[in-house]
């Protein structure tokens, strides 16, 4: 039964999914953790449920992974904000990830369409 007040076509998040998509919105540029939910939640166009605050565990443990850097810039609302970009060692996490999901998706079509 749906929680009360939620939309029954909203998909929440696959474990271990968040921290590769963090990786592949900042792909395209730094962005401050509110920015980071709303790209993914547009970029599924609204299907995937990004709770408000899912984001921000995950962005703390990324920097100190060394996958994103950060630094405190005003928001285009004259608000300050915590601003993540991709480093290097990011990109490279990012290409891992997408490699083990690709190959993810591809075992699970096979179960659920059998030759």
């Amino acid at each position: 039964m749906p929680r009360k007040g939620l939309d029954p076509d909203r998909l929440d998040l696959l474990q271990g999914t968040l921290d590769m998509m963090i990786l592949r919105t900042l792909q395209w540029g730094p962005q401050h953790g509110h920015g980071i939910g709303q790209a993914i939640r547009a970029g599924s166009a609204d299907i995937l449920r990004i709770e408000r605050g899912s984001p921000y565990p995950a962005l703390p443990r990324l920097e100190k992974q060394g996958r994103l850097a950060s630094e405190w810039m005003i928001t285009e609302n004259k608000q300050r904000a915590k601003y993540y970009r991709l480093t290097a060692a990011g990109k490279k996490q990012l290409t891992l990830e997408e490699s083990k999901w690709n190959r993810i998706v591809e075992a699970i079509t096979r179960v659920m369409r059998p030759a």
